[in-house]
């Protein structure tokens, strides 16, 4: 059975960038995985302060909000290593969070589908024929903390 997600108070909306599950990495703390992602987009460019306003944004919307401002230039490469980024944040976020770990590992190995209506790259899109790279970036995230418990079950997970 396919296991839909979309909004972050819904079923299974831990799955979402949305949620509210802050993490660390490289010792600055991120409220969301949308504050990571969007943030990433001005790395090395010159809008980069446009990281810090990203960061400070008070929810999760108004971090896509700063950036998704097509006003600004995001990195060169950000279609090259956004992928990456948001692997890097998603598992971070599920090896943190051992709650919504174990949300994601009783999954199975059902198919994840981000059911967003106007999201053909990151979702399914309104008729259900987008890439579903969220999706696809959870389940392989699932993959890997798998890997992770088989090879050190005793032990807690770091990235």
């Amino acid at each position: 059975m396919t296991i839909y997600f979309y909004k972050a108070d819904g079923l299974y909306g831990c799955f979402s960038n949305f949620s509210l599950h802050p993490i660390e990495i490289d010792d600055l703390y991120w409220s969301t995985v949308e504050h990571y992602y969007q943030a990433h987009k001005f790395v090395g460019t010159e809008d980069e302060a446009a990281i810090l306003a990203i960061r400070n944004a008070q929810t999760p919307l108004e971090a896509a909000t700063l950036g998704r401002d097509r006003t600004r230039r995001r990195r060169s490469d950000w279609e090259q290593v956004k992928l990456q980024i948001m692997w890097r944040g998603v598992l971070r976020k599920f090896l943190t969070h051992t709650d919504i770990q174990a949300i994601l590992l009783n999954t199975g190995e059902e198919l994840l589908v981000e059911d967003s209506p106007c999201d053909y790259y990151w979702g399914c899109g309104k008729d259900k024929t987008g890439q579903n790279q969220l999706g696809k970036t959870l389940m392989n995230v699932r993959q890997e903390i798998r890997r992770r418990l088989a090879k050190e079950p005793c032990t807690l997970l770091e990235p």
